[in-house]
């Protein structure tokens, strides 16, 4: 059977009256109240939410960076300390210092960015994902937090020559430097999830679960 060029036409016209039809429903339906068209159907803002979590690791690189430059000065306060050279103690604990405050800059801008890519539209998979892995980073600053307030205590107040002072100060350096290894084992632990949550994900879209 063959068809003329206006039968096809209204063909096409008929079928596209339909489609126009059934979305109008559709959205009547979901717009009745306020008489306004919205959006059908999801929006997926995965790709907007890479984009931040890449800025956020542009960061943490930062911080990786200014990590490894002061990864020694915790030795030095502490050889300092046993060396009771004041001078040192104070030069180390003010380097420490600085670190901590430019690193506590890029952290809170990783965490602020890794936030809004949790609260975008996105898989729920990713979304604990970037939950666990903004924990573990809120987590490694109250870390550092230890040393920076141990790092001032030292630098305010170390005297070598007040004997009941000196071993304060050095008591306190113990303390949170314990402290410190705890809460970054609690931050190792949330990344670990968030890492064994990815596993579990693409180990299911393999076998298809």
């Amino acid at each position: 059977m063959t068809y003329g060029l206006s039968h096809l036409y209204r063909i096409r016209s008929t079928a596209l009256v339909l489609v126009v039809a059934t979305l109008l429903s559709v959205v009547s339906c979901r717009s009745s109240r306020t008489g306004e068209f919205e959006i059908l159907g999801p929006v997926d803002e995965t790709d907007e939410a890479a984009k931040l979590v890449q800025s956020a690791n542009q960061d943490l690189q930062q911080i990786k960076l200014l990590y490894n430059k002061n990864e020694d000065k915790r030795e030095e306060i502490k050889k300092a300390l046993e060396a009771n050279n004041a001078d040192e103690v104070k030069k180390a604990s003010n380097d420490v210092i600085d670190a901590i405050n430019e690193g506590f800059d890029f952290g809170k801008s990783a965490v602020d960015k890794i936030g809004q890519a949790a609260d975008m539209k996105i898989n729920d998979d990713y979304r604990e994902y970037l939950r666990l892995k903004e924990e573990a980073l809120k987590k490694q600053m109250e870390a550092f937090e230890e040393d920076r307030q141990a790092a001032r205590t030292h630098r305010n107040n170390y005297d070598p020559k007040n004997a009941e002072l000196r071993d304060k100060v050095k008591e306190e350096f113990q303390t949170r430097s314990e402290n410190y290894a705890k809460i970054m084992e609690k931050a190792r632990d949330l990344s670990h999830q968030a890492n064994d949550l990815v596993k579990e994900a693409r180990s299911k879209e393999q076998t298809g679960n």
